[in-house]
């Protein structure tokens, strides 16, 4: 066995991974919340172009640090040399408790959610559907990286072709639209800023792209182009996509909508089209919920690295390419998350509460990160830097802290939850301390390419 992660992911396997890790189900509900904010045609395509520049602000960034310093350990690896071991500790925590292992019982949720209209399983129908998704996946991830890759690149060749079929619904189904009529609205910043909340949740996920850069080949070149490529691309669907809800059901019929993607393929083409779009819904959850997990188990692979108290995770299968016991830990834990909406009446909801402060604040320190690295690094190799430095990433550590301020005002108690968790993890750093920081783990170079 070989701790150390190989270059097997080409360019196409990189794009493919960061439009699976963005597109979710997020573009088939917060547009409805957009459109009935913003109540005009204009400003809802604008926000959401708006929303993929400033992930290209962020990807920029995120760029320059993954190939400065490519790692399997993505953020964790950034904070820790910027901040020292104990602020990369809190964060491979919070990754492990609330952020991934969240994200994955979530996605796992709302995939069960929409089989469970096709097929139910009884009182407990989404949370079997969510358990036994992430048991699928997770036993995928142990095939090897080969095989993940390849699933990854027809995931997304479906998730093309779905939404193809959503944009051809909107765009050239005339004759069933249903409500065009478009009220006057007034804009101001309380809803322009609402909305961008929206539409940046929706366009999250692309951060996740750093875990795999000790995996990509030719990582100077191809982290930055795939980043690139990736957002325009998924900038790309997003628009056209609210293009076409637009052309069927105008502002005022999104804001409407509770399900605005089946309502729009049922105004296009019946029952027949709800039906369709429902299994498109249920591909992007499943890919995102595989992806999730995907990288998840690598910053657990980091943490085991680094920390003795957690070195059962730092185990590498060089044969399949596969931190093991990390796929396990991080399954294990979503399952418990699983195990635990399963007896909370509003699940969803609570676990989204509980990701965002959480998600937010080490987001915020990753773009404070590039500053600090500059100063304290400058010889650093940097086969890319951020142009316009400091103006890009002083932006991006702007939209960091707003994002933060709207995740702590405007959630419920599932947030001051997840903030506790992360609190949970201070006596663990202080147990973590006592077994003793390996000597030079986080200065260590990264593996050969």
């Amino acid at each position: 066995m070989n701790n150390a992660p190989s270059r097997v992911l080409s360019l196409t396997d990189c794009v493919a991974i960061i439009v699976g890790l963005v597109v979710g189900t997020g573009i088939f509900s917060f547009p409805a919340i957009v459109a009935g904010v913003l109540g005009q045609s204009d400003a809802i395509i604008m926000v959401w172009i708006a929303g993929g520049l400033v992930s290209i602000i962020g990807a920029l960034c995120y760029a320059e640090l993954a190939t400065a310093y490519p790692s399997a350990g993505g953020e964790y690896h950034f904070l820790s040399r910027a901040y020292g071991p104990h602020v990369g500790f809190m964060f491979a925590w919070a990754r492990l408790t609330v952020i991934q292992s969240g994200s994955i019982a979530l996605f796992a949720y709302i995939f069960g959610d929409y089989a469970t209209q096709i097929l139910p399983l009884g009182t407990y129908s989404s949370a079997l559907y969510a358990a036994l998704t992430i048991v699928v996946l997770t036993g995928l991830n142990l095939t090897g990286i080969r095989q993940t890759a390849t699933f990854q690149k027809l995931m997304f060749i479906a998730t093309l072709c779905g939404l193809g079929v959503l944009i051809f619904a909107g765009l050239f189904g005339a004759e069933a639209h249903v409500a065009v009529s478009e009220a006057p609205a007034t804009l101001s910043a309380a809803s322009i800023g609402t909305a961008m909340l929206l539409v940046l949740l929706t366009f999250g996920g692309w951060n996740e792209a750093a875990y795999i850069s000790a995996e990509v080949q030719n990582p100077q070149r191809n982290m930055v182009r795939a980043l690139l490529i990736g957002i325009a691309v998924i900038t790309a669907l997003y628009v056209a996509v609210n293009f076409a809800y637009l052309s069927v059901l105008g502002p005022e019929g999104m804001a409407a909508s509770k399900t605005i993607a089946a309502d729009v393929m049922r105004a296009a083409f019946g029952e027949v089209g709800a039906v369709v779009i429902t299994f498109i819904v249920l591909i992007l959850v499943l890919d995102n919920t595989h992806i999730t997990l995907f990288t998840g188990a690598r910053s657990a692979f980091a943490l085991g690295n680094d920390f003795p108290l957690f070195r059962f995770l730092a185990r590498w299968d060089e044969v399949r390419g596969v931190p093991t016991r990390g796929v396990l830990f991080q399954g294990g834990i979503a399952l418990l998350i699983v195990a635990y909406g399963a007896f909370a009446r509003s699940g969803l909801q609570t676990v989204v509460d509980f990701l965002q402060p959480v998600f937010w604040v080490f987001f915020f320190l990753t773009g404070v990160s590039l500053f600090v690295l500059r100063m304290r690094d400058p010889n650093a190799p940097r086969p890319f830097k951020v142009p316009l430095y400091p103006v890009t990433p002083a932006l991006f550590c702007l939209t960091g802290a707003y994002m933060l301020y709207n995740s702590l005002a405007f959630t419920g108690s599932g947030a001051l939850a997840g903030v506790v968790v992360l609190a949970l993890g201070l006596p663990v750093l202080f147990l973590a301390r006592r077994s003793k920081l390996p000597a030079g783990a986080v200065q260590a170079p990264p593996p050969p390419i």
